[in-house]
């Protein structure tokens, strides 16, 4: 494990963040960095592409919500 020197303005968002998503703020910023480096070298797949694709590299299995309309 190595350190990484960030701004105190993104240690308190990623701080922040971290509480929301229940993970320490190590586990937060590993997150942000595998996310931004898949999605720079996959410019042309969205967020919520990549993370379905890193979900089903794990082999979870993703249930298939159906929205009923009103």
């Amino acid at each position: 494990m190595g350190i990484v020197k960030i701004s105190d303005e993104l240690h308190e968002e990623l701080r922040k963040a971290s509480d929301v998503m229940c993970r320490s703020i190590n586990a937060q910023a590993e997150y942000w960095m595998k996310i931004g480096m898949l999605a720079q070298a996959n410019p042309e797949l969205s967020f919520n592409e990549i993370v379905q694709m890193q979900l089903r590299a794990a082999q979870v299995e993703l249930p298939v919500l159906v929205v009923q309309s009103s």
